[in-house]
């Protein structure tokens, strides 16, 4: 535990600034809901005409609450917050919590309203939680300086996880859909747009809390990356894991996630990148978010998954739609391998295919349990999955009695629960006893893939810093020998213009050199299988003139000229700085078709070899050069070996994107060739 922990999650002496007397409005919340859920410490609500505010004694600014205060909530309008923070500052109040909103999501002037904000706190080593912050939840303190409505509710629940949301509403939404399945929270908080205080370091101040067994991320952005790192790679150490739930998958949810909250986003796949480096569970649906913690409480993420599960049901639609959804997220319901066979053979439990149907076998506790923990014996699956049927909902104790007695006989691999019917009981029952339970068959696909891909945080990694000089605008030339000093040489020719063809060997391609088209095919910039030095300069005047007019604003800085390669398939390798988490890489199948099918994968960058290797077994349109069906084979080396130096770009600030398309990959062997390359320099 730390200072900064204490003040925001155990303060025993609470301002409440622009706290209302009128206890139907929202400024009077935080004091009634501290009270009505047991806070039993000092409460200094600030109002400049009152004595009184709610049977507590009030005070006419911050200043003249005495003695130190360890907590402030800011509840007034957003003109007035500016004026606030400098006398909490002045005060020493070592934290602070913005309501108003009208900020950096408002556009420049609140924008740089925020940057003061930020700039008077670090100045006094304030700490701020907002602005458009709901504020905080402690529940088993019990300690709600909260205006979320949802703190209505007549008692809550606590637990053993902590939600840390960039968005105030979902607090108090996720806590609800927790509480009727018996799934309560240590700490809930809103951290809003995050000026100061972001939700990976709200996170990282819990991992060592003995209260918190878990840590759930409701996210619209990613800020400040290295705290989700650090809290990440401490969480995991800790046995505690990290869960996330992000919004941003589609270009209309990355728009609304920006505007809500002024953050910039990043692409979905680099999040994903993002997540899968350091360790933390992602999930799609909300029920995950609340369903995934169970499974992963207390476990490793496996050292390599198969990808695979067994299924028990008491009914057949069931456990059909939930092989239905595992499958079209790439799990396979597995049919029992000969260890598990033995044992349903020595039980009496037939079985064939892919369910494990106990319906008519009579779903008994013990053949439920004798039924798991054959599955759970299986050597080529992750995990056993019940379906249960009609009985979750009418006889509960009955309907996970199987469940529990397999898990008392310590199982090899983890179980959980598909329960078909809304059945309330039975899921409050397996979240009692901390087994994993779902709802719905998507949510408890999507859990058991966050399952499959968990994994731990990769280690730490640098680039070389690479000694290379690029020009302010560079062009396709430029971008070459960046990639050449990459280790990326591949032989080309710069024209000066369409009289300079002296160039050997034929056949070859020409291109047009400007910094300003990335894409010159579209502009008649490109010409290929010219075979000779005439042709050459017919159609290098040609070109000049075709661009020129199809492009009047670009600035043309000659020709390049390559010989002609051909190869078994090509690939886009490309480098971003993601304005989220930072530098990654790309690969996907390349050509001018790359952007249409998206088939491609992200990393971190740098990544090393190994990495490089499973990028390119994930891209499915690069499978066929390992010799599939007899196929020749590709040099997959000397690709991976292109991966790795291209993600060496992350040393370079400099460069905000590069890229290689299509990168020709030649036979086994014979190495890759850059065909067409493009950078682009970072703004000053």
């Amino acid at each position: 535990m730390n200072a900064l922990h204490d003040a925001l999650f155990e303060p025993r002496r609470i301002a409440l600034i622009g706290a209302s007397a009128d206890p139907t409005r929202l400024t009077a919340r935080a004091q009634l809901y501290l009270r009505k859920h047991g806070f039993e410490g000092e409460i200094y609500p600030v109002h400049p005409r009152e004595s009184q505010v709610l049977g507590e004694r009030a005070y006419p600014t911050v200043t003249d609450i005495p003695g130190p205060v360890d907590f402030a909530y800011i509840l007034l309008n957003t003109p007035h917050v500016e004026g606030v923070v400098n006398a909490i500052a002045a005060k020493g109040i070592p934290a602070a919590c913005v309501l108003a909103d009208g900020f950096a999501e408002a556009g420049p002037e609140g924008a740089a309203l925020q940057a003061r904000l930020l700039a008077t706190a670090r100045a006094a080593n304030l700490r701020l939680l907002g602005p458009n912050s709901m504020g905080l939840i402690n529940l088993n303190a019990r300690i709600a300086c909260s205006v979320n409505a949802a703190l209505e509710a007549p008692s809550l629940h606590a637990g053993r996880l902590a939600l840390v949301s960039q968005s105030g509403s979902m607090m108090g939404a996720i806590m609800s859909r927790g509480a009727p399945r018996g799934i309560g929270f240590s700490h809930i908080i809103g951290t809003g747009n995050e000026a100061d205080l972001t939700a990976g370091e709200v996170a990282g101040l819990l991992v060592d809390d003995p209260n918190v067994d878990a840590i759930l991320l409701f996210l619209e952005a990613i800020r400040a990356p290295e705290h989700y790192a650090d809290l990440a790679r401490r969480a995991h150490a800790a046995g505690k894991p990290v869960i996330a739930y992000k919004l941003g998958r589609s270009p209309y949810g990355a728009e609304l996630a920006t505007s809500h909250t002024g953050a910039l986003a990043g692409s979905d796949a680099a999040a994903e990148a993002f997540f899968r480096a350091h360790g933390i569970a992602r999930v799609t649906t909300l029920e995950g978010l609340l369903e995934l913690p169970a499974l992963l409480a207390g476990r490793k993420p496996m050292a390599r998954a198969h990808r695979a599960v067994g299924v028990t049901t008491t009914t057949g639609g069931g456990g059909a739609m939930a092989v239905d959804c595992l499958g079209v997220l790439g799990i396979e319901a597995r049919a029992p391998d000969p260890a598990a066979a033995a044992l349903l053979d020595a039980a009496g439990i037939q079985h064939h295919g892919r369910l494990l149907d106990l319906t008519l076998a009579g779903a008994k506790p013990d053949r439920v349990a004798a039924a798991i923990g054959a599955l759970q014996a299986a050597e080529d699956t992750d995990l056993v999955l019940s379906v249960i049927g009609s009985s979750a909902q009418f006889k509960p104790q009955d309907a996970v009695a199987g469940i529990l007695r397999a898990r008392d006989a310590g199982g090899a691999k983890p179980s959980a629960a598909f329960l078909v019917p809304q059945a309330d009981a039975s899921l409050a029952l397996l979240a009692a006893e901390g087994i994993a339970a779902f709802r719905t068959p998507e949510g408890a696909a999507d859990c058991i893939r966050a399952w499959c891909d968990w994994t731990a945080p990769r280690p730490e990694s640098t680039a070389p810093a690479i000694a290379h000089d690029l020009p302010a605008r560079p062009d396709e030339a430029d971008a070459r020998r960046l990639f050449a000093a990459l280790g990326l040489a591949s032989p080309f020719a710069v024209l000066a213009g369409p009289q300079d063809a002296a160039v050997t060997p034929y056949p070859v391609a020409l291109k047009i050199l400007s910094p300003d088209l990335a894409h010159k095919t579209e502009v008649g910039g490109v010409k290929l299988g010219i075979a000779n030095a005439e042709r050459l300069k017919q159609e290098a005047a040609a070109m000049h003139y075709c661009v020129a007019r199809m492009a009047p604003e670009a600035r043309l800085t000659g020709f390049l000229v390559q010989p002609m390669v051909k190869g078994l398939g090509e690939a886009i390798l490309g480098f971003r700085r993601d304005p989220e988490v930072g530098p990654v890489v790309l690969l996907g199948t390349g050509g001018v078709t790359a952007e249409l099918h998206r088939d491609v994968t992200l990393r971190l960058a740098p990544v090393d070899l190994a990495e490089a290797e499973a990028m390119i077994a994930e891209v499915k349109g690069l499978k066929p050069l390992a010799g599939w069906r007899g196929l020749p084979r590709g040099d997959l080396v000397a690709l991976a070996q292109a991966v790795v130096a291209v993600s060496r770009l992350a040393a370079r600030a400099d460069i905000a994107e590069a890229e290689i398309n299509p990168l020709i990959i030649g036979a086994e062997g014979t190495g890759v060739t850059v065909a067409d390359a493009w950078v682009v320099r970072a703004a000053d």
